[in-house]
């Protein structure tokens, strides 16, 4: 009796994800001293010069202290800044050292690389942002009041960073464009968002521009999870940030999918 030919089976949508987010996990991880120690002392540094600066002079919401109110704001700024550097970096050192090639052979689909180099960057901005709420916390704790707030606006806002440092690592050639998009587009917006301060003190044109910045909407709806108040309703600060991910997220995945300066 002749054995019957049996074809190879076809190779699933999400293999190997699983090996690429333990491999882009590890990367970071390696290096933990200086991908989550350093920002976490870069936060702890605005928050001792702000802090000791202003405590006594502003209160936000007509009762939050400011060391109070600053914490959420630099633990989110933490979480979005390295969650894109994350994605971001380490497409460019691929590119730059010719290892890209080792993932181009690879029957990896497009979502699975979407899936394992986000993933991985919401772990290291979650690290980071965890880091930084246990270190500055004991200067002025500022309660919790819906912690699943603050878990939607960290993971969601992990994420669209993630995603978008996807788009400018497939984007870049050098470091030297990559640190043009981080310094030009990430930083400016990061630090507008309210960070620092309530939108509400600002004048009002200055006040309508940064209704436009999507970085202030995951700013706002994370501090809302620690007070119970924010600048805007967190539906609103939700929705804004919803619709920011799905579209970053398709155009990620359009450019994968084509392989956008991947295969030149």
């Amino acid at each position: 009796m002749k054995p019957v030919d049996t074809l190879p089976p076809r190779p699933h949508l999400l293999d190997g994800t699983g090996t690429l987010f333990r491999k882009e996990v590890l990367r970071f991880w390696k290096v933990a001293f200086q991908t989550v120690g350093a920002p976490v002392l870069t936060a702890v540094l605005y928050l001792l010069i702000f802090g000791h600066a202003l405590q006594d002079h502003v209160l936000v919401y007509g009762r939050v202290g400011y060391t109070a109110f600053l914490i959420p704001g630099l633990v989110m700024m933490s979480v979005l800044q390295n969650a894109f550097a994350n994605t971001s970096s380490s497409l460019i050192q691929s590119k730059i050292s010719g290892n890209l090639v080792f993932l181009l052979v690879s029957p990896l689909s497009h979502w699975a690389w979407f899936l394992a180099y986000v993933g991985a960057s919401i772990v290291r901005g979650l690290a980071v942002g965890a880091g930084v709420l246990v270190v500055t916390v004991w200067f002025s704790p500022p309660g919790l009041v819906n912690g699943l707030w603050v878990l939607v606006f960290a993971v969601l806002g992990a994420a669209l960073m993630g995603a978008l440092g996807l788009i400018a690592g497939l984007w870049a050639e050098k470091f030297d464009q990559m640190a043009a998009f981080q310094n030009f587009l990430v930083m400016p917006m990061t630090m507008l968002a309210g960070v620092f301060y309530s939108v509400q003190s600002l004048p009002s044109v200055w006040l309508v521009i940064s209704h436009f910045n999507p970085f202030f909407y995951m700013i706002d709806g994370f501090r809302h999870g620690f007070f119970g108040v924010s600048d805007v309703s967190p539906w609103i600060s939700l929705a804004v940030v919803g619709g920011a991910f799905i579209a970053v997220s398709a155009l990620t995945l359009r450019l994968l999918k084509s392989g956008y300066k991947l295969r030149n």
